[in-house]
């Protein structure tokens, strides 16, 4: 649970309050004079402004530093009031430039030498060195923070540049496949249309049935293009080389390459196979590709499973390996995500499909995809039944 910076802050100014409260009544016996109500009440001005150290915190630096000078100017114990000073500077060093802190850490130690000329101590050359030392001390350590904060704020956004180029990347190759999609569905009306044209006079089953084609096809083509150009307004990009679109037929081909890596790999086909449209049939075996390539990199050994699922409504495929087997050396889990599992779910959303992607509780890892069948494939024969 991660505290807000005010609160946070809050928090922080009653510890060091509940601190100076709990020195303030050893004063006697270092031989201060007792704390009365003005050092009280100088003592909660000390602390309590750190509240706000982080939003204002040059005022604050300044405005604890006046009044540490005031308590010390009237006698009272000066070890009280310090925490509130250096934790005012080490605030400025860490949020404001160099030159900022700089002027309040000469101003820390400024009164610093002043406190051990109002206490008469006799040991001024400790003094000055803790006046030296302290400021310097604290002037580094909010440097630190301060490089480290703006090395984190840039590497993440570093990190969130390079995930929207890489989605736009996928989102590019997977326009180009689908282009390749369409590109076949105008093949096909092209060629249909050619022959109702011939056949129009002579043979018009031949040409109702071509007429029929080209209406499925033309049906397909325009959901396809319509995911497609949907894909490119998305981030505005153009242009990338594809390779041919495979479809479910070549799932077979795809698990015997995988095994001849060393996993082996079963694949069960369930319910009644259908014709579906190209792109689905894209999407799923890439995804079924994407999870059998991060088997044979992040689970060496493992056996596998790949279950194409014909359903009502659905198609839906899983892959799942029982993880690696002992004495080989796999990836860590976190490194099992990256460009792979975002080109799953960019795949998925595109076709209105869902993914799921992580371990099981069994052990080993899991991907399910679970896409929805266009209304031209349902009435192709999409009436399977559980």
């Amino acid at each position: 649970m991660r505290l807000h910076p005010l609160a946070a802050d809050g928090l922080i100014a009653a510890a060091l309050t509940t601190v100076a409260v709990l020195l303030g009544t050893e004063a006697v016996a270092q031989g201060w004079p007792a704390l009365d109500p003005l050092a009280w009440t100088l003592v909660a001005l000390l602390t309590l402004p750190l509240v706000l150290r982080t939003r204002a915190p040059v005022t604050v630096c300044l405005a604890v530093h006046a009044c540490w000078a005031v308590y010390v100017t009237l006698g009272y114990w000066p070890v009280v009031g310090s925490f509130g000073p250096m934790l005012a500077l080490y605030t400025v060093a860490s949020l404001r430039p160099t030159r900022t802190a700089a002027a309040c850490a000469a101003l820390l130690a400024g009164v610093w030498i002043y406190a051990g000329l109002r206490s008469d101590t006799g040991s001024m050359a400790s003094v000055a060195g803790q006046a030296v030392g302290f400021p310097l001390v604290l002037w580094r350590f909010g440097y630190v923070a301060r490089r480290t904060g703006e090395l984190t704020l840039r590497l993440r956004a570093e990190q969130a540049d390079r995930a929207r180029r890489e989605v736009a990347e996928e989102r590019v190759r997977i326009a180009r496949e689908l282009h390749d999609v369409v590109a076949h569905h105008i093949a096909v009306i092209n060629v249909q249309a050619g022959l109702a044209r011939f056949v129009f006079r002579s043979d018009a089953r031949t040409a109702r049935e071509a007429l029929d084609t080209i209406e499925g096809a033309s049906g397909e083509a325009l959901a396809e293009l319509r995911r497609m150009l949907g894909l490119l307004r998305a981030d505005g990009v153009q242009g990338a080389d594809g390779a041919p679109a495979p479809g479910l037929d070549q799932l077979d081909e795809m698990v015997t390459r995988v095994r001849t890596g060393g996993v082996g790999v079963e694949l069960r086909v369930t319910g009644t196979p259908r014709p579906l449209p190209p792109g689905v049939q894209l999407c799923v075996y890439r995804v079924v590709q994407e999870a059998l390539t991060n088997v044979l990199k992040h689970a060496p050994g493992a056996e596998a499973a790949v279950e194409l699922a014909y359903r009502a409504g659905e198609v839906t495929v899983s892959v799942t390996d029982d993880g690696p087997v002992e004495g080989l050396d796999p990836v860590t889990p976190a490194e099992r995500g990256g460009h792979g599992l975002i080109g799953m779910r960019e795949r998925a959303k595109l076709y209105g499909g869902t993914i799921l992607v992580g371990p099981r509780s069994e052990g080993g890892f899991g991907v399910r995809l679970t896409l929805p069948t266009p209304v031209q494939a349902a009435r192709r024969g999409d009436a399977v039944r559980e």
